[in-house]
């Protein structure tokens, strides 16, 4: 049975686009014809495979106007930030230059008695279900690496973002990549996972909720398919006494809010060592209130709606509860706060972690910030969470930051930065923000699999 999905423009309410799923028999041919197309498209040479991905990538860079535009009307990100383009160029780019040097066979030995090595072949029929959030950059992160590493790629976009995918398979067919190597696919939930179930994929990457990650490998239980997940998030910031306090505030702040705080890495909460706190407060504030909350077809905003209503409204619940139970606000509610998709961005203090808002993924354009007397009290806060993404730390002192980076349950250590995925290192996360490895050397490992050769020559 079809369904018609719909995405709702964060924008003004109205439907913006809306497309039928595929029946379950459609899409099992969908990925039959993946994984009889992936033997010709593994043959190509590397160079010719990553040339092509290189090239879609600067066929997407052609419309960035557009880009921009759209992800208004989709997720409600203000145009003047536009697009993407930067981010999706930057990571596809790099996991080209290293393909080579990340696919090459590990030679143990070549003599004229044996040779001993271990090749990367490709994993198979890769499905990428990517998330509305930064949705030309996450999908990209895998795609652009499977395609390259020589597998076929099935793109299942969230509904939100249903017009990205679309536009990734135009860009990707107009250079040259077959049809049936790169799909773009509506599926609904249950489709997805009897095709999980069904064995038609070899990989499954999935970046989503917690709950989401959970079906995905329930449906992928006894295939032997390999599910990579990166799920929720709550990532902490740390001042410490020695910060550079005027770059911290800057950089935590915008971490916390920009794209209303809808960022995989954003920061969802901040530990100010009690020296700084009352300054650290004072700045921010200043900072938040400096945003200009609008349309975000508008240029002069830099601060649009939540990508849904339902996600707002789970923000101001978050809200309501801190203060319910003892936290302070430190933002007005702005004039355009329209009680729905529209989130005056808001600063806590007097938080405890007795307190979703320091303990949930919030996703949203607010901040808890909590006075510390040390390094031992901030990870110990910041170890208090059940996920682990990433860590930003603020401090002049090098090896401070290694230390206490050590002693952190995260995936990725920042030190006087945050929110930023570097591609040279692996995007991956513990506890329940899953156990996804993406980009880097590592992100190619994962979409391949070793094969062993010992030849013996005599």
């Amino acid at each position: 049975m079809t369904t018609i999905v719909r995405c709702i423009s964060p924008v003004d309410g109205s439907v913006y686009l809306e497309r039928p799923t595929l029946y379950l028999d459609d899409a099992f041919a969908a990925a039959a014809r993946a994984r009889a197309a992936r033997p010709a498209w593994a043959a190509r040479p590397l160079a010719e495979r990553a040339e092509l991905v290189r090239a879609a990538v600067a066929e997407v860079g052609k419309t960035t106007g557009r880009m921009a535009v759209e992800l208004a009307h989709q997720i409600g990100r203000p145009v003047r930030y536009g697009g993407e383009f930067s981010g999706f160029e930057e990571r596809a780019s790099y996991m080209a230059e290293i393909a080579e040097a990340a696919l090459a066979p590990i030679v143990v030995e070549d003599t004229d008695a044996f040779l001993r090595q271990i090749v990367r072949e490709p994993a198979g029929v890769v499905l990428v279900i990517a998330p509305w959030n930064y949705p030309y950059m996450t999908a990209i992160n895998t795609v652009a690496p499977a395609l390259i590493a020589g597998n076929t790629v099935v793109l299942k976009h969230a509904a939100q973002t249903l017009l990205v995918g679309e536009r990734l398979a135009e860009a990707f067919h107009a250079v040259g990549v077959p049809a049936d190597v790169f799909q773009n696919l509506v599926l609904d939930h249950a489709t997805t996972e009897a095709l999980i179930a069904g064995r038609a994929f070899d990989v499954v990457n999935f970046t989503g909720s917690v709950a989401g990650g959970q079906a995905m490998e329930r449906a992928a239980a006894g295939t032997f398919a390999r599910v990579y997940t990166e799920l929720g998030g709550k990532d902490p910031g740390y001042v410490r006494a020695d910060a550079d306090l005027d770059a911290a505030v800057a950089t935590l702040i915008d971490g916390a809010m920009f794209n209303s705080g809808q960022c995989c890495c954003g920061i969802e909460r901040i530990y100010v060592h009690e020296r700084l706190f009352d300054a650290f407060v004072e700045g921010a504030v200043a900072l938040a209130r400096s945003y200009r909350l609008g349309n975000p077809l508008d240029p002069e905003t830099t601060l649009g709606p939540m990508a849904t209503v339902r996600f707002a409204n789970d923000v101001r619940a978050q809200i309501s509860e801190a203060l319910a139970a003892g936290a302070m606000a430190h933002i007005e509610i702005s004039p355009e706060d329209d009680g729905a998709a529209y989130l005056t961005p808001q600063l806590l203090t007097d938080v405890t972690h007795a307190m979703r808002i320091m303990r949930e993924e919030t996703f949203g354009p607010v901040v808890g910030i909590m006075s510390v007397g040390g390094d031992d009290e901030a990870v110990d806060l910041m170890n208090d969470s059940d996920y682990g993404l990433t860590a930003s730390i603020w401090t002049r002192d090098v090896d401070a930051a290694r230390a206490i980076g050590a002693r952190v349950e995260t995936g990725t250590v920042y030190m006087n930065r945050c929110d930023y995925l570097d591609p040279g290192l692996c995007w991956t996360g513990c506890k329940d923000t899953g156990r996804g490895g993406g980009l880097s050397v590592i992100g190619y490992h994962n979409l391949t699999r070793p094969k062993s050769y010992h030849l013996k020559k005599r």
